[in-house]
């Protein structure tokens, strides 16, 4: 079993960091940005302001 919480399922950028990340045990999605020296993980939120949710993350 692997000790990590989150999987990264989605990544766009190098400088300027965009990726999508899962919570394996709650299957909220959140979305990282990073640019330069400064970034910030929020959750990815839908139109009605809910988390989105993966319910087939891995295990």
């Amino acid at each position: 079993m692997s000790d990590n919480r989150f999987v990264k399922t989605y990544s766009q950028g190098v400088v300027d960091v965009v990726e999508i990340w899962v919570d394996k045990e709650t299957g909220v999605n959140y979305v990282f940005r990073a640019g330069g020296y400064a970034g910030g993980m929020t959750p990815l939120l839908d139109s009605a302001g809910k988390p989105i949710v993966t319910y087939d993350a891995e295990k």
